[in-house]
């Protein structure tokens, strides 16, 4: 394959129900503290919203037949995870622990939709 190497993720794509985009910046923006990114033109009619950071993007789309993700999900690496959990209970958002996975700090959390993320100490 000689050099080709894929480098890194550059965004996530996430589900969600149509017209819910306040609800979805309540989480991604107030509870995580991403921004807001502004879509192409070209893009705002399909509905959704982006969030992100310098190292993290988030695509939410709009589905017709929304099912949220339990399973799957993106897993997102913090710098203060125990801050985070408690900005997302006072947010009203549950936080599961996990310790299956040795040495590593996690837990799991749902967006409004019930999207599965999870979040790791770095």
């Amino acid at each position: 394959m000689g050099n080709m190497r894929i480098s890194h993720i550059d965004h996530v794509q996430l589900a969600m129900p149509k017209g819910k985009e306040a609800e979805a910046a309540a989480f991604y923006v107030d509870a995580l503290g991403l921004e807001a990114v502004e879509k192409p033109e070209a893009m705002k009619a399909n509905g959704g919203v982006w969030f992100g950071n310098e190292s993290v993007n988030i695509h939410l789309g709009v589905e017709a037949d929304f099912r949220a993700a339990k399973k799957a999900h993106p897993a997102l690496r913090v710098d203060d995870l125990e801050a985070l959990a408690t900005r997302l209970k006072a947010t009203g958002f549950a936080v599961i622990w996990d310790d299956r996975l040795p040495n590593t700090r996690r837990f799991y959390s749902d967006d409004p939709f019930g999207n599965r993320i999870e979040f790791m100490a770095v």
